[in-house]
């Protein structure tokens, strides 16, 4: 369902105006092929949520301009240029107005290249945006149909941290796993010195490509994914999210990983996982597990003894405490009291999170 349409907030020179926001994520907890209720095999994952970094996005709609003048500062997004102006397509419609051009600005602090979905929170933040500018609040179905046509493959940001088994090529959800994660605290590092990952050079398969062995292994997974959100399972969520960063080692061959794990025993994790498109990953604790502080500095001076760059400790209780008690983030207005400044050359930092 969608709002009715109603004149965007009046902008610079009384043009209509929207904002929107989306956040990031952690990488993975699970990613492979499985099959959807009609039995057919997909590119499916489930992302970790993380509070903290994300996407804004103002957009500045013209009405009476052409619909191909349409501009967007840093003038690099691509993707979020398109998202903006396929928006601007679906939302005319919506509204029987006739598209037009506009201005899309983005600001924000998520990391490029390590796997957290910098690009498709960019693109999610636009079509908000756009979106917003018409007095309209799209349908996550419908958003994520956006953001596939935009960049190809998206994550599951515009659900809001549900766990959910996500089609990324298709935009769609294959299973909703439960209404939250069971809660974690989460040693963040990057592998492979931190360098960017270039998703388009790793090896490319199709669904139809893996084995029958595979898809039955991941399925097993999921089985058991499914099982630890409804028990709320820690231990069996690390086994499962460990279980998917190993396979994803075999295109990934990062050399910590090995390390990596070694760590995570030691210090009496759970499990790791990773980004499978990137280099960030992250050491899974219990919250409720006895002597958390001493287990987590433990973790932090492993990583460091290998050289494994330790980013961040973060929890996902604040995400989980959105989505249990029903209150969702705005869709439409950006975070307020966030200056960031906006070029082509602005870099994306990862931001500290407060440490445990």
């Amino acid at each position: 369902m969608t709002s009715t349409a109603r004149p965007g907030v009046p902008g610079a020179g009384g043009l209509p105006t929207g904002t929107g926001y989306a956040p990031c994520h952690h990488g993975e907890l699970l990613q492979g092929v499985f099959r959807d209720g009609e039995g057919h095999r997909c590119a499916g994952l489930v992302t970790l949520p993380m509070a903290g970094p994300g996407s804004d996005a103002r957009f500045v709609r013209r009405p009476g301009t052409p619909p191909e003048a349409l501009t967007v500062l840093p003038a690099d997004r691509a993707k979020a240029a398109r998202a903006a102006a396929l928006t601007v397509a679906e939302c005319a419609r919506r509204a029987a107005l006739p598209p037009c051009g506009g201005e899309l600005r983005l600001t924000g602090d998520i990391p490029v290249g390590l796997g957290m979905g910098s690009s498709t929170s960019d693109v999610i933040a636009a079509v908000r945006a756009v979106a917003d500018s018409y007095g309209l609040r799209l349908p996550a179905d419908t958003v994520a149909r956006l953001a596939v046509r935009a960049e190809l493959a998206c994550d599951p940001l515009m659900l809001d941290g549900r766990p959910v088994l996500f089609a990324q090529r298709e935009g769609r959800v294959l299973e909703v796993l439960g209404p939250a994660l069971p809660p974690l605290v989460v040693v963040g590092c990057t592998l492979g010195g931190g360098e960017p990952v270039d998703t388009l050079a790793l090896p490319a398969r199709t669904p139809a490509e893996a084995g029958a062995d595979e898809v039955r292994a991941y399925e097993r997974l999921r089985a058991m994914l499914r099982r630890a959100v409804a028990t709320g399972d820690v231990r069996l969520l690390g086994e499962v999210a460990t279980a998917s960063a190993r396979r994803g080692q075999q295109v990934l061959r990062h050399p910590e990983f090995e390390a990596l794990t070694a760590v995570a025993r030691r210090a009496g994790a759970v499990g790791v996982q990773i980004a499978h498109s990137g280099a960030v990953a992250g050491v899974l604790f219990d919250p409720a597990a006895p002597g958390l502080r001493h287990r987590v500095r433990d973790c932090v001076r492993g990583l460091d003894a290998h050289a494994i760059p330790a980013t961040r400790t973060f929890t996902t209780l604040t995400t989980l405490t959105t989505v249990t008690t029903g209150k969702e983030p705005a869709h439409g207005p950006a975070r307020r009291g966030v200056d960031r400044p906006t070029g082509p050359d602005t870099p994306r930092q990862p931001a500290r999170l407060p440490a445990l």
